[in-house]
């Protein structure tokens, strides 16, 4: 395999050892990497390795996220459907999956690892979930993910593009290991011996570190719940509501914590703000599982990548890099209901079906 593959994959002794080979992008995922990986899964499900391990090159990250300037510049379905056909091959692979998320691990890096059979994090693990802020919602059955966090820590994590440390990524359920990074060669070679993947993982682990995110609950959880309650009336129209509600609930509590929280929410692209909190109910509400939440995503986020907010979040993000997109509208309260309603509508025809 060439070291400059976007993908190397070779046998290493009883396993397939995948890693994403672009660390000059932090790894970011683009259409080729998730054709090569869902080739990749598939043919170590039939070589008879005993599990596939998933990492990344480099020392800053295991994955920044999918490729946002091909998305916004290609066929965002082909692409999102490709990648969430993997992200699903992942979860349901017939052999275990190992997710190494050290460093850097955020979007289309958590379609990868949060869902795999055994999910680590190190030290330097820093993910999160940042879609609102490039004008779009996660995706890759990150609300899934989301919706069975504690409390209502997962709208928190969602509407500010909240970050998590290794201890939350484990509290907030995106990950079940701490391992020292310094012990992930240890238990590679473990693996490789053919030991068992649990007991290779629990030979290297240490206990996780506080949560600090899991605090944040005794303040944000009053606010969220009051806000949001009936958020699992699914009635077309009320969604904006709730947002509405959220926002002014926070700009009024008179805590330090809540006004900074205000403040955040307030900087990221409204609709997606309002888009990503309904998604969360209705996964909560209905108890979606993850094919059901892929299918969500693929439907809602092409039709979130075709509006001017995606393409104005990727060019103050990552273009231009100056911070200070304009979307439009650019207050909540401004948004257009029925255009929250016809966003989140369910499908009229095949036109975004998911081949899961």
């Amino acid at each position: 395999m060439s070291s400059d593959a976007l993908i190397l994959a070779r046998r290493d002794g009883a396993i397939s050892h995948i890693t994403l080979n672009r660390p000059r992008a932090i790894n970011a995922l683009n259409l080729e990497m998730f054709e090569t990986l869902t080739r990749e899964v598939a043919a170590a499900n039939a070589n008879g390795s005993t599990a596939i391990l998933l990492d990344g090159a480099g020392d800053r990250g295991f994955c920044g996220g999918g490729d946002v300037k091909e998305i916004s510049t290609g066929d965002p379905r082909q692409i999102l459907s490709t990648e969430y056909v993997l992200d699903y091959a992942i979860a349901t692979s017939g052999i275990p999956v190992i997710g190494i998320m050290d460093g850097i691990t955020m979007g289309g890096g958590i379609g990868l690892t949060g869902h795999a059979h055994i999910r680590i994090v190190t030290e330097r693990s820093r993910l999160a979930m940042p879609e609102a802020r490039i004008g779009i919602v996660p995706d890759v059955g990150g609300h899934h993910l989301l919706a069975q966090a504690p409390g209502r820590l997962g709208e928190l994590l969602a509407i500010t593009s909240g970050e998590m440390d290794p201890g939350d990524a484990i509290a907030l359920g995106f990950a079940d290991s701490y391992v020292p990074s310094d012990r992930l060669d240890t238990l590679r070679a473990a693996l490789a011996a053919g030991t068992d993947p649990q007991v290779a993982v629990a030979e290297v682990a240490e206990p996780a570190p506080r949560s600090q995110v899991l605090e944040a609950r005794s303040w944000w959880d009053p606010i969220a719940m009051l806000a949001l309650s009936g958020d699992d009336d699914q009635e077309p129209g009320n969604e904006l509501d709730r947002v509405i509600r959220l926002v002014r609930a926070l700009e009024n509590d008179p805590s330090a914590e809540a006004q900074a929280t205000a403040e955040v929410v307030r900087a990221m692209c409204p609709t997606s703000v309002a888009i990503t909190l309904a998604q969360i109910a209705r996964t909560r509400a209905e108890q979606l599982s993850l094919a059901d939440v892929l299918r969500d995503d693929l439907r809602v986020v092409v039709r979130l990548a075709h509006r001017p907010d995606f393409a104005e979040g990727v060019r103050a993000q990552v273009i231009d890099k100056d911070r200070s997109p304009c979307w439009n509208p650019a207050r909540i309260e401004d948004l257009d209901p029925e255009e929250i309603v016809r966003l989140l509508a369910p499908l009229q025809d095949d036109e975004y079906a998911l081949a899961i």
